[in-house]
């Protein structure tokens, strides 16, 4: 019998994995290329043939490598809970994570493939085509990341919060809560990026904190939980819980942050 979450079993899923999110940037990349229609979903957030093409990908990709793990993705995100209950594993997929600044052709978008296993993501995989970057992760197994083809460099977090605080952020304008947070933090530097490479750069130690007190979707985290956390990092609520899954009707979760300093009390600034 499978045991999913042995070291054994997430060592042979964890090249595969790799390389389809390779493979689904690669069709991302094209769809750049072309002419492209945005079209709005009923929450009023955009989709384009790439995120469609890509879904369609890592879907195709991924009932090959497993037939039995169900799989959920932002683009099947109607499946209801009275069936993903059920589920004691399951592929969580966000096939292209960052999609507006697809449209403005910033390059800082990715491909974020986890596996969750009894609400914990145990595998993470997230790649950023315009970069050729890669960041890997499963349980108990470190953290890594490749770029240009070259050689795998493991990742740590910085443990020691720096001052000047380096705050990653996204592209948009900050929002109240979040500039109340930076001006109780003191000095600090904002450090923009659009996606899930915000909390991949707490993992590779480039930044300290990455705080969304905003809205984002489970698919939007999961990838990178497990990356940031065998990084030696923590992602967590505001209550500094790690954010869990597939526990609740909505996908939404709540306010999180990323950081690697597990001494600093951070939400003092909140």
């Amino acid at each position: 019998m499978t045991v999913i979450n042995s070291a054994e079993y997430l060592d042979k899923l964890l090249p595969q994995v790799m390389t389809l999110a390779k493979k689904a940037g690669k069709v991302i990349l094209e769809a750049s290329e072309q002419d492209y229609k945005v079209v709005a979903k009923h929450d009023n957030t955009p989709v384009t043939c790439a995120d469609l093409a890509a879904n369609q990908c890592i879907v195709d990709g991924l009932s090959l490598i497993s037939k039995t793990i169900p799989i959920l993705t932002e683009e099947s995100a109607q499946i209801p809970f009275s069936v993903r209950q059920q589920w004691r594993s399951y592929w969580l997929v966000d096939p292209l994570d960052g999609t507006k600044e697809f449209i403005k052709r910033s390059g800082e978008y990715s491909v974020n493939i986890a596996l969750v296993h009894e609400n914990k993501a145990i595998l993470g995989v997230i790649y950023s085509p315009s970069q050729d970057k890669l960041y890997y992760a499963r349980q108990h197994g470190g953290a890594f990341r490749m770029q240009n083809q070259q050689g795998a460099t493991s990742l740590a977090v910085c443990q020691k919060r720096r001052w000047p605080l380096m705050v990653t952020c996204g592209n948009n304008p900050p929002g109240k809560t979040f500039q109340e947070f930076i001006k109780k933090v003191g000095e600090h530097q904002l450090l923009a990026m659009g996606s899930s490479i915000k909390s991949c750069m707490v993992a590779e130690g480039s930044a300290d904190i990455y705080a969304r007190l905003g809205p984002t979707s489970e698919w939007d985290t999961a990838a990178a939980q497990c990356i940031v956390e065998e990084a030696g990092g923590y992602l967590t609520d505001l209550n500094l819980q790690p954010l869990q899954y597939n526990r609740k009707e909505s996908l939404l979760n709540p306010h999180f942050l990323v950081f690697g300093d597990a001494t600093e009390n951070w939400q003092q600034y909140l």
